[in-house]
């Protein structure tokens, strides 16, 4: 008699339904899976014989045929083993409660000898089978934790052997369900190893940082080697707002398909990705002939530092302006289309020359005019144009390293940064818009008035210094920001002024 077991695939960073459906018929001897099933789960065959003999079963010496509904759609990884396993000792003798496999979700990877290894995207099958009302899911017990943050509503059953799931089918065998203080859980994992107090000098890029993060920003920093453009970049996460709920949940299940969890249950805390810049375009944005996210996905809701930008290849660097754009990344293939979250602030860093001392008083810079013309044309206008900060971070000074007073914490310039982001906010209620960084024309002319001296001063720069159409908008946006952080209705003169400052690459006609 056919027997079926429920349970998922994944699509993108969500879950949707498989059934897993086994009959069991004469003929010679062999398993056979159909519907779409790829290598990891073509090989299932001989891990779940194994498994089943392993375990103190017998397998079916006849004809067995699995068939993964729907049989349109491609199927991928090892966690088809344990619903197959319990599909074909469901479709034999074994004396499982048919009730009790239809109301729970089954995933796990199988060992030679019965063990339930880890999978990866635990996370939106739980989230999947909350949405569909099933009683439970029944997966390996190292994934129990990260699921369990469902909540309530949905029993989380965590597993080690192919036997302790048989037994608990067949009502021999009762499974405590794997309950989480989600509360607790998300308080005590919203905590960064680094600070803003650690950081010596560079007050003004400090500064700028701040601007940033209240609206959004993405930042460029251009200065020599050692001057601490990435000790900066790595404690930006450390100011923004914190991770709600929601994100943190968003961000979770980006990190579970891809199986870079690492035993956390719950990533609290914005994440921090920094790819090397010899990365693929498939590698930062994602893809596959089945697609998985890319690192700019892994830093939804966080950072995204790219070091030494004009290293990076550019049809690698073109593809992130569609993301940076839409904070959503979309990837056609044959078999479908996905799309993968991509909500992120971009933070680069770049020497401001090839040989890395052209702004640094202490050293002598070797490249002729022309080279370093070369060297920062790497970084084409449209990307440019998606880059509201570019700040100089000059070599810090000997006085200021050795400074022992203590810097200000990121918990105080947090707290501003909140501040600024609730007046977007309440200033963008009920738009699909939530911070300044995503003002289009029509909230630049409705949110963004400058006072007569600010006009007048913004008109000087744009004259005097060359400014482009760009990077007008760009100064009214930061300009806007500013006036935020000091709790201003309108843009006034010294607002405008600091915005100018930070458009170090238009003054140097990049």
């Amino acid at each position: 008699m056919p027997a079926s077991v429920l349970s998922s695939a994944l699509a993108g960073v969500d879950a949707f339904p498989v059934e897993v459906e086994v009959d069991i018929s004469n003929g010679l001897p062999a398993l056979k899976t159909v519907g779409l099933a790829e290598g990891a789960v073509r090989e299932a065959q001989e891990r779940v014989k194994a498994a089943i003999k392993n375990s103190g079963y017998e397998f079916p010496n006849r004809k067995i045929t699995v068939n993964l509904a729907p049989a349109d759609t491609r199927k991928e990884g090892s966690a088809f083993d344990l619903p197959i396993a319990l599909g074909i000792l469901a479709a034999g003798a074994s004396p499982m409660d048919p009730e009790r496999i239809r109301n729970h979700l089954v995933l796990g990877e199988l060992a030679l000898d019965g063990r339930i290894k880890g999978i990866k995207g635990a996370l939106p099958t739980a989230l999947l089978a909350r949405a569909r009302h099933y009683a439970g899911v029944i997966l390996p017990r190292e994934n129990a934790a990260e699921a369990s943050v469902v909540g309530d509503g949905v029993a989380i059953l965590g597993v080690e052997r192919l036997r302790d799931v048989v037994e608990f089918l067949a009502g021999e065998r009762p499974i405590e369900p794997c309950l989480s203080d989600v509360g607790q859980l998300f308080n005590s994992a919203a905590h960064y190893g680094v600070d803003f107090s650690e950081v010596r000098g560079q007050e003004q890029a400090k500064r700028a940082l701040e601007v940033a993060a209240a609206g959004g920003h993405n930042v460029l920093m251009i200065g020599p080697p050692g001057s601490g453009k990435t000790m900066l970049a790595k404690r930006l996460p450390t100011i923004l707002p914190a991770m709600t709920f929601d994100e943190a949940i968003e961000t979770t299940k980006v990190h579970s398909v891809s199986g870079m969890l690492d035993g956390q249950a719950l990533i609290a805390t914005r994440p921090f990705r920094s790819p090397h810049h010899t990365i693929s375009d498939a590698g930062l944005i994602g893809g596959g002939p089945i697609p998985r996210p890319g690192e700019v996905s892994l830093a939804h809701n966080g950072v995204l530092f790219l070091d030494e930008l004009p290293e990076f290849r550019k049809n690698v660097l073109e593809v992130l302006r569609q993301p940076l754009e839409d904070h959503r990344i979309t990837i056609a293939r044959v078999m479908g289309t996905l799309t993968f979250p991509a909500s992120v602030m971009l933070v680069a860093a770049m020497n401001p020359c090839p040989c890395g001392f052209f702004t640094d008083p202490q050293h002598e810079c070797t490249c002729s005019p022309v080279t370093i013309q070369r060297y920062r044309s790497r970084i084409s206008g449209p990307l440019l144009d998606r880059i509201d900060i570019h700040i100089e971070v000059p070599a810090v000074k000997y006085r200021e390293l050795s400074d022992r007073a203590a810097a200000e914490a990121s918990e105080s310039i947090r707290e501003r940064v909140n501040r600024a982001r609730q007046l977007q906010l309440d200033r963008f209620k009920g738009m699909p818009i939530f911070s300044n960084n995503q003002m289009g024309t029509r909230e630049l002319h409705a949110h963004c008035a400058v006072e007569a001296s600010g006009e007048r001063l913004l008109e000087l720069a744009i004259n005097r210094l060359g400014l482009s159409a760009r990077a007008y908008t760009r100064i009214l946006k930061v300009a806007r920001t500013i006036a935020d952080l000091d709790s201003a209705a309108s843009i006034a003169a010294h607002h405008v002024s600091e915005a100018i400052q930070y458009r170090s690459l238009d003054r140097t006609a990049l």
